[in-house]
This record gives C-alpha cells, sequence and structure tokens, in this order.
C-alpha cells in the first residue's frame, strides 16, 4: 500500500494539481484585494455611493442579510470576468505560437537530391 502512494504522489498530475492549487489560493489574494479595494470602490461611485452590504430584512426573528449575498454576487462576476480575461489571454498567446511559420527550407529536398544522383547513375 506504501508504494502505492509514493507511486500515486509522483505522477506527473498530482503535483501538477497540488502546484495549481497553490497559486489559485494566491491568486484568490490578489483577484479578492482587487474587487474589494478598488473594483467595488468605483462600482460605489457610479451608484451613488450605495453599499449592498449593508441591505437586510427582518422576517419574524431572522435577520436576512440580502446584501452580502448581491455583493457577493458582484465579486463572483468580477472574479469571474478577470478568470475569463486571463484564460483568453493565455489562449491567444498559444495559439500565436502555434501559428508561427516553419522555417523555409534552404537548398535542395533529399527527394531532388535522389532525383539528381538517380540521373547522373543512369547516364
Amino acid at each position: 500500500m506504501l508504494k502505492e502512494f509514493k507511486d500515486f504522489i509522483n505522477k506527473g498530475n498530482v503535483m501538477d494539481m497540488a502546484v495549481g492549487i497553490i497559486i489559485g489560493a494566491a491568486f484568490t489574494a490578489i483577484v479578492g484585494s482587487l474587487v474589494a479595494d478598488l473594483i467595488n470602490p468605483i462600482i460605489g461611485i457610479f451608484m451613488g455611493g450605495i453599499n449592498f452590504a449593508g441591505l437586510s430584512t427582518k422576517v419574524g426573528s431572522a435577520e436576512l442579510t440580502y446584501g452580502n449575498f448581491i455583493m457577493a454576487l458582484i465579486n463572483f462576476l468580477i472574479i469571474a470576468f478577470v478568470v475569463f480575461m486571463l484564460v483568453r489571454t493565455v489562449n491567444k498567446m498559444k495559439k500565436a505560437e502555434k501559428v508561427a511559420p516553419a522555417p523555409a527550407p534552404v537548398g535542395p529536398t533529399q527527394e531532388e537530391l535522389l532525383a539528381k544522383i538517380l540521373d547522373a547513375l543512369k547516364k
């Protein structure tokens, strides 16, 4: 069982996934700061300083803070858009690498050389 576990851990997919999760956590902190510290204040300016987080209503003895849900939804949409733009940029860069033209061959091809040798041998 220990050998199987070691083989599982040593597989490239597991290590790639672990690196992806760690980078994803760091990226989440960066995007979260972008949304909370830069984008939400700008949205607040355009919406007249409205802060959705304070919106709530009481139903019986329970308080429903639907404003927090609205802010979480806005944050999700912004983060999803940022991730979409990142993936789109990476995909464009990958396509640009694939489209790069192959260098033109210099001199005669192997087939042309063989044809010349055959002609010379026939003479």
